[in-house]
């Protein structure tokens, strides 16, 4: 959460103002929406499933690292599980799932994606962020490698091989290209932003650069990719107790030195 409201008045203000900005701002304003939603979304959601335990109830995982998936049908796999196991069984499997043929399948993918894309609001930019996503799941549809990535990347190594990191980059560049259309106000806006991406300004250093907003996503990513293999980034009691205390205190200085206490809305309260 404190990624995600730090993220959020640069986002605004790029989103606000694309028609002027140069385009590598732009697309860092995209990069830094990806890492908005995320944190936002599955912030709140680790405050309830930790809120949860204390009553001693176990609730649902709904995020796994979903920044480090290889294809988007990983990704999909570890972005807001709930929603993507809901649709997956109550209209994925009805509609005859994956025991058709091809044609079936490609119609049953696109149900989903396009329903998930309308789920979240009656605006044509969810309705295209859906179809781009199931766009993007075609071809490991048609290759049948949509299964070729179930386990985290890399178990049992420090640091994933160069070809995981490739496909990690381009999934996450594919999502951050969806994400335009699902944070656009209008389709107006989004094809505007995304046009105004390819020009010649996008080779430019963008000004005025978030180094706090980038620090503070670096250390999330180094947690997660060390903890990748846990529940949770901080799933850190295999550790001695002094190294815990110092990851423990570590987070609550970040929280106290790099908090935005504004007044930050949850993206999703919208939805």
């Amino acid at each position: 959460m404190v990624i995600a409201d730090n993220c959020a008045p640069i986002v605004n203000e790029i989103f606000a103002n694309y028609e002027q900005e140069p385009a590598s701002r732009l697309v860092m304003g995209a990069v830094l929406f990806a890492f908005h939603i995320y944190g936002d979304f599955s912030g709140y959601l680790d405050i309830a499933l930790g809120t949860s335990r204390l009553f001693g109830i176990e609730l649902l995982r709904n995020f796994a690292f979903p920044y480090f998936s290889r294809d988007i049908a990983e990704f999909w796999r570890r972005w807001h599980i709930s929603l993507s196991s809901w649709f997956r069984d109550y209209l994925y499997f009805p509609l005859g799932g994956s025991k058709g043929g091809m044609w079936m399948k490609i119609r049953n993918t696109f149900a989903i994606f396009l329903v998930s894309g309308f789920w979240h609001g009656a605006n044509w930019t969810f309705i295209v962020w859906g179809g781009l996503n199931a766009l993007f799941f075609l071809p490991l549809l048609i290759k049948e490698k949509n299964r070729n990535n179930l386990e985290i990347v890399a178990i049992g190594k420090i640091i994933p091989a160069f070809r995981d990191i490739f496909n990690i980059l381009v999934t996450f560049s594919l999502t951050c290209f969806a994400w335009i259309f699902f944070r656009a106000e209008s389709m107006t806006v989004a094809i505007g932003y995304i046009w105004n991406i390819f020009q010649i300004s996008l080779f430019e250093i963008p000004k005025d650069l978030p180094l706090k907003e980038f620090f503070l996503i670096i250390i999330m990513l180094l947690i997660e990719l060390s903890n990748r293999a846990q529940e949770h980034g901080l799933k850190v009691n295999r550790w001695n107790a002094w190294m815990r205390r110092i990851v423990y205190a570590l987070v609550i200085y970040l929280i106290l030195r790099y908090a935005n206490f504004g007044n930050n809305e949850f993206i999703y309260f919208q939805f």
